[in-house]
C-alpha cells in the first residue's frame, strides 16, 4: 500500500540493507588496506594531495593545516582530526618502519604524548613514498570522481616499494580487522627477486629472505613458529620481548631497557613497573627512572645489593609488557575483496601490480613515442621542401588554410600540418636540422625497445627485479628487530623469586607473615631481643620457621590434616612489625581445626620419610613421597583419637635417630628404623610412655656428634651433648631432658643443633631473638650442661611474657 510518498517496508530487510552497505563502505572504504600500495583510503589522500601540492622531499615544508584542508576539500570529506591523526602517524619513526610524511615540530612521542596542533606543525613528503607515487602521471592507475564529481583521484597508487608488509597496517573494520606487522625492505627486495625467479617456492624458502617483522622500535622476536604459522596461513602470534641487558650504576647492579615492544607506550611502563615494585610484586628494585633522550631510550632499573638481576629482568618480562604478543591477520582487499593473505600471496599481487603498472607505464610511453615519432617524420620530411613550405604558407589566408594545403600537396597528416606550422624559425638552421634527426633515431630505438619489452613478459619482471634491486640499494637498512630462535620460556613462579632466607611466622589467632632473615641482627644469649610481630589482645605467637622463600612448607593440623605452601606463596612483609596476612586466605582450615605445626622442606627424595608427633606420645613414620602433590583442600596425614593432638612433624632416613621432649621435661630417643612405615591415612604407635599431665611439645632428628639445645617458657635453656641421651627402644618412659621449676617454666622445645647453628625465639608479645648456638666467648654462648639441669637465660623477657616458639638453623 502507498500513501503519498510514504511507503511502508520490512524493517528487517531494511536493517539488513543497510547495514550490510555500512559494512561493506567500512571494509572497503575506511579500515582495510589494498594489497598493491598497502594504503588505506585516506593515507592514499593524504599523499595523493601532498604530491600535487608540489611538496617533495626536497622542498620547503608546508604547514599541516593546510594539507589536511586540501584532503578535506578535495577528496575526503570527514573529520579534519582523522585525516590530521593518519598523516600524524604516518610521520612517526616508532609507528612506521618506513615513515612517508618528513615532519617537523611536535608529531608525538613513544611516550603517547599528543602531537601539537595541525597549525603548529609541519611537513612534506619524505623521499621514500615518492616511490608509491612515481609514474602516476602516466596512465599507470585508474583515477575516479572524487565525492562531488569535481576533480578526479587514483584508486590506487603504482607504488614501487611493498608498502603494505613495509610498514604493515592495523584496523578494525565490520566484522573482520587487520593487524600486519612491518618488515624490513631489504629483506622484501630479496624475497621479490627469488619468487620472481621461483614462483612455485615455498614459504620456507621466502623466509630465507624474510626472516620475521622487522619492528621500528626493535626488541627480540621469540622463537620463529608464530612467524612460520602467520606466513604460511596468514595468521599467527609474534612473542616480542623488550631489549635489556645487566649493569652497574655506582657500583650496584642495574637493568638497562633500551628498546621495548611494538606499540607499547613507554611511560605507562615505567610507572607499571613502578606499581609492581610498591605492590611487592617485584623485589629487588631500589629506583626507576627514564633517561631517554635524541640519542635512544634509556631506561635505568637499579637494583637492590642482594637483588638476583636476571631474576628480576624475568620478573619484568612476566608482568610487564616488557614482553608482549603480536597477533598476525594479514588482511587486506584483493580486488576489492577482503582476504587473508600468505607472505607469498601478498608478494605475488604486489609482483603482478608492479608488471601491471610497467606495461601500463610502457603502453603509455610507447603511445607518446609514436605520437612524437609521427610529427619528426613530418618535420623531416618538410625540411626537404622549405621553401616550397614557407611559399605555401604566405599564399594562405589563414593557419587553417596553411593547413589544409600542407596536407593536400605534401599528404602529411593534421597533425604533421599543426606541428610545421608551429616549428620556429630557428629549427631551419642546419644545427636544429640534425638534432631533429637525432632525436627521430633515438625515439625509434625507443619504440623498438618498448614493443619488444611490451611483447615478452619476462622482461617485465626482469624490471620488477631491477626495481627492487635499486630500492634495495637506496632504502636498504639493518633490521632493528632481532630474532631469537630460541621460544618463549615460560617462568615458573620460583624462577621469578630469588633465593632468600627469611622466618615465617605464625599466630595463635592465625596471621601469618614472612620477613627477611637479615632484619633480625645476631645477639649474645640472654638478650631482650626486638620486636617481630605486633600482637593483639589474646592473640601470641604461635609458630616459627627459618625458611628459604623457595622451600614448601607444610601445615599439619590439630586434627591430623596436612596443606602445603610455597614459601613465596605467603605474602612478604617489609615490616618486621607488620601483623601479616590470615592463614585462611592461604589454605581452608576450618573453624574447628589449628595449625599445631608446621615442616620445612627443599624436596621430597625417594628414601626419606615424614614422622608426625602427637601430644598423647603417639608417632607415625610415611614416605615423604605421599605429601609431594597436597591438594589444595588438604590430605589426612594421620588419623587420631578424639582426645589426641598432632604436635610435631620431621623429616628423616632410615639410618637417624629420633628425639622427642615432653612439656615436663622428659626425653626419649629411639632409632627411626624401629618405626614400620605406613600409609598416609593410617594412625600411629606409641612413642613415649607420658607422665601424668605431662605431654610431648617437640620432635627432631638426632644422630651422634651433635648438641640438644632445651628452651622453656621462661627463657631458659641449655645445650646436651646428643651422646647424653641413650639410645632406647620405642614405647619407654625415656630420661630427664631439663630440670623444671618454677623459675624455669616448662619446655618449650628440645631442637638437635651443631656448634655452627643459630636459634631464633619468639616470645608470645612478639618479642624475637637471634642467637649464635656456641660462641668464641664462652661467657655469651649457651653453656653445655648434663641433661638434668635448669640451664641459663638465654632471653630475657618482660613480666607475663614467655617463649612460645624456637627455631635453629
Amino acid at each position: 500500500m502507498v500513501t503519498g510518498n510514504t511507503r511502508p517496508i520490512n524493517i528487517e530487510e531494511e536493517m539488513k540493507g543497510s547495514y550490510l552497505d555500512y559494512a561493506m563502505s567500512v571494509i572497503v572504504s575506511r579500515a582495510l588496506p589494498d594489497v598493491r600500495d598497502g594504503l588505506k583510503p585516506v593515507q592514499r589522500r593524504i599523499l595523493y594531495a601532498m604530491n600535487d601540492l608540489g611538496m617533495k622531499h626536497n622542498t620547503p615544508y608546508k604547514k599541516s593545516a593546510r594539507i589536511v584542508g586540501e584532503v578535506l576539500g578535495k577528496y575526503h570529506p570527514h573529520g579534519d582530526s582523522s585525516v590530521y591523526d593518519a598523516m600524524v602517524r604516518m610521520a612517526q619513526p616508532f609507528s612506521y618502519r618506513y615513515p612517508l610524511v618528513d615532519g617537523q615540530g611536535n608529531f608525538g612521542s613513544v611516550d603517547n604524548d599528543p602531537p601539537a596542533a595541525m597549525r603548529y606543525t609541519e611537513a612534506r613528503l619524505a623521499q621514500i613514498a615518492e616511490q608509491l607515487l612515481t609514474d602516476i602521471d602516466k596512465n599507470t592507475v585508474d583515477f575516479m570522481p572524487n565525492f562531488d564529481a569535481s576533480l578526479e583521484e587514483p584508486t590506487v597508487l603504482p607504488a614501487r616499494i611493498p608498502n603494505l608488509l613495509m610498514n604493515g597496517s592495523s584496523g578494525i573494520a565490520v566484522g573482520m580487522a587487520t593487524n600486519i606487522p612491518p618488515h624490513n625492505l631489504a629483506e622484501l627486495c630479496q624475497a621479490i627477486c627469488y619468487l620472481i625467479d621461483n614462483p612455485d617456492c615455498g614459504v620456507d624458502e621466502l623466509m630465507q629472505f624474510v626472516s620475521g617483522p622487522d619492528f621500528p622500535t626493535g626488541g627480540t622476536i621469540l622463537g620463529t613458529d608464530g612467524i612460520k604459522s602467520a606466513y604460511a596461513t596468514g595468521k599467527g602470534k609474534i612473542v616480542i620481548q623488550a631489549k635489556a641487558h645487566i649493569g652497574e650504576v655506582d657500583n650496584r647492579k642495574a637493568i638497562f631497557v633500551t628498546e621495548i615492544p611494538y606499540q607499547v607506550n613507554k611511560a605507562e611502563l615505567v610507572v607499571k613497573i613502578a606499581e609492581l615494585v610498591k605492590d611487592r610484586k617485584i623485589v629487588g628494585i631500589s629506583d626507576l627512572r627514564d633517561e631517554s633522550d635524541r640519542q635512544g631510550m634509556r631506561v635505568v632499573i637499579e637494583l637492590k645489593r642482594d637483588a638476583e638481576p636476571q631474576q628480576v629482568l624475568n620478573s619484568l618480562y612476566k608482568h610487564t609488557n616488557m614482553r608482549t604478543s603480536f597477533f598476525v591477520n594479514m588482511l587486506a582487499l584483493v580486488d576489492g575483496q577482503p582476504q587473508v593473505l600468505s607472505l607469498k600471496e601478498v608478494l605475488k599481487n604486489f609482483i603482478d601490480f608492479r608488471h601491471l603498472i610497467i606495461t601500463r607505464r610502457s603502453q603509455f610511453e610507447l603511445k607518446a613515442a609514436k605520437d612524437r615519432a609521427h610529427i619528426l617524420e613530418g618535420l623531416k620530411k618538410a625540411l626537404d621542401f622549405i621553401d616550397r613550405i614557407i611559399a605555401i604558407i604566405r599564399n594562405s589566408e589563414n593557419g587553417d588554410t596553411a593547413r589544409k594545403n600542407l596536407v593536400a600537396e605534401f599528404d602529411f597528416s593534421v597533425i604533421q600540418a599543426q606541428a610545421i606550422l608551429d616549428l620556429q624559425l630557428r629549427r631551419l638552421a642546419n644545427l636544429e636540422r640534425q638534432k631533429i634527426l637525432d632525436e627521430y633515431a633515438e625515439l625509434m630505438k625507443r619504440i623498438g625497445y618498448l614493443e619488444d619489452l611490451l611483447s615478452h613478459p619476462e622482461k617485465i619482471y626482469a624490471l620488477v627485479k631491477e626495481d627492487a634491486k635499486d630500492l634495495k640499494g637506496s632504502y636498504g637498512q639493518p633490521r632493528a628487530t632481532e630474532i631469537s630462535s630460541q621460544g618463549v620460556i615460560e617462568f615458573r613462579v620460583e624462577d621469578l623469586v630469588p633465593h632468600m632466607d627469611v622466618i615465617v611466622t605464625l599466630s595463635e589467632r592465625g596471621f601469618i607473615k614472612r620477613v627477611p632473615a637479615n632484619v633480625f641482627r645476631l645477639q649474645h644469649r640472654g638478650g631482650t631481643g626486638i620486636m617481630g610481630m605486633p600482637t593483639r589482645e589474646a592473640d601470641a605467637v604461635r609458630f616459627l620457621s627459618v625458611s628459604d622463600t623457595h622451600d614448601t612448607l607444610l601445615f599439619f593440623t590439630n586434627r591430623g590434616k596436612v596443606f602445603s605452601l610455597r614459601c613465596f606463596d605467603i605474602p612478604d612483609d617489609a615490616s618486621r612489625i607488620a601483623k601479616g596476612t590470615a592463614i585462611v586466605n592461604l589454605i581452608p582450615v576450618t573453624q574447628d581445626e589449628r595449625i599445631t605445626a608446621i615442616l620445612d622442606l627443599k624436596s621430597f627424595p625417594a628414601d626419606h620419610f615424614l614422622l608426625m608427633a602427637t601430644n598423647k606420645g603417639e608417632i607415625k613414620k610415611t614416605s615423604l613421597q605421599e605429601f609431594t602433590a597436597v591438594r589444595s583442600s588438604g590430605l589426612i596425614a594421620m588419623d587420631l583419637a578424639t582426645s589426641d593432638e598432632l604436635v610435631a612433624a620431621v623429616e628423616t632416613t632410615e639410618e637417624k635417630d629420633i628425639l622427642l621432649a615432653t612439656r615436663m621435661g622428659q626425653s626419649i630417643r629411639f632409632p627411626v628404623s624401629e618405626l614400620r612405615t605406613s600409609l598416609r591415612a593410617s594412625g600411629g604407635v606409641k612413642a613415649i610412655v607420658l607422665s601424668k599431665g605431662d605431654e610431648v611439645v617437640s620432635m627432631d632428628v638426632a644422630q651422634d656428634g651433635t648438641l640438644v639445645i632445651t628452651v622453656t617458657e621462661n627463657g631458659a635453656g641449655k645445650l646436651t651433648a646428643i651422646e647424653e641421651y641413650p639410645q632406647q627402644h620405642r614405647a619407654g618412659s625415656g630420661v630427664i631432658n631439663f630440670k623444671v621449676v618454677d623459675k624455669t617454666g616448662e619446655v618449650v622445645a628440645s631442637k638437635v643443633v651443631s656448634e655452627t647453628d643459630q636459634m631464633m625465639l619468639i616470645s608470645a608479645d612478639g618479642m624475637v631473638t637471634r642467637t649464635q648456638v656456641k660462641e668464641e666467648d664462652p661467657s655469651h654462648g649457651i653453656p653445655i650442661m648434663g641433661r638434668a639441669t635448669q640451664g641459663v637465660r638465654v632471653m630475657r623477657l618482660e613480666e607475663g611474657d614467655r617463649v612460645v616458639a624456637v627455631a635453629t638453623f
